[in-house]
């Protein structure tokens, strides 16, 4: 017959798994509610981010519309009898629907050049997003200068342009990846032409991903200080440039909030019509 253990022993070992048990128990619960410190720290964390981030910008939007306490709209209409707000924001639009043009026209062709024929200058168009904004704004200046080129309008246009192509590409360029080439193959079996082809077939379906790119680098150049600043000339002043050279003399008035916000509502207006544009196309 086998050995039968001892009773005090017996007790002994149920007591010692009672303890381990406890002890995982208690572990368990230290670290659940350790988990939930750590949660409520990055939620403060990421309340205090979105404030530092959004509450001037509520600020000048509510300054904006504020005269001693109550509510008005009379800092928007002393901007628009500005003559000087009026001619900047003409600039503006005039910049930025030009740029635009001559942005998409180029970055679509390239974008279509580079799915058809897989040619490595690709990076080239990167380079423009990943470099310092302010250290192509300087080469663009230095570029200027050695050929002598008069700082104006049309030199701000083409800084404009340099950098707001290699957005157009990126996205025109994931657009067309994503569309079968048997459907132009299609099209020519069926008799039609090249360039048929590309204004019934091709254009079309990179239509969603031109007009968000449209969208993107307008509203890139409509609120564009730091290329605008670098490369304009006397006599040619933009939006941004404006509420700048105001707020740099501590001419902070309500209608420089009034003017900010306009800005403001512009490119949130733009940013959100990229988004229902992107999410159609998806």
């Amino acid at each position: 017959m086998g050995s039968v253990p001892p009773i005090p022993r017996l007790v002994e070992g149920i007591s010692y798994f009672d303890h381990l048990h406890d002890h995982h128990l208690r572990s368990s619960c230290s670290l659940h509610e350790k988990g939930w410190e750590d949660r409520d720290m990055i939620r403060i964390f990421v309340l205090m981010v979105f404030l530092f981030l959004y509450a001037p910008i509520a600020f000048v939007i509510a300054s904006s519309f504020l005269d001693n306490g109550s509510f008005t709209l009379k800092w928007f209409e002393k901007v628009f009898e500005d003559y000087k707000v009026i001619r900047a924001f003409s600039n503006s639009l005039i910049l930025a629907i030009a740029s635009t043009f001559f942005s998409v026209i180029l970055g679509t062709a390239a974008a279509y050049a580079y799915i058809r024929t897989k040619m490595s200058f690709e990076s080239l168009f990167y380079t423009p997003v990943v470099i310092p904004e302010i250290a192509e704004a300087l080469s663009l200046l230095l570029f200027y200068n050695l050929l002598s080129f008069p700082l104006g309008f049309y030199s701000v246009l083409l800084g404009h342009i340099a950098f707001n192509v290699a957005f157009v590409f990126v996205i025109v360029k994931a657009r067309l990846a994503g569309y079968e080439r048997s459907i132009e193959e299609a099209s020519l079996t069926l008799g039609a032409n090249e360039i048929q082809t590309f204004l019934r077939v091709t254009l079309p379906m990179a239509m969603p991903g031109i007009i968000a790119a449209s969208l993107i680098a307008f509203t890139l150049s409509w609120d564009n200080f730091i290329k605008t600043v670098f490369t304009t000339g006397p006599g040619f002043q933009t939006l941004p440039m404006l509420i700048w050279s105001q707020a740099v003399r501590g001419v902070v008035s309500p209608s420089l909030n009034a003017l900010a916000t306009l800005m403001l509502l512009i490119s949130i207006t733009l940013a959100y019509l990229y988004i229902r544009v992107s999410t159609k196309r998806e």
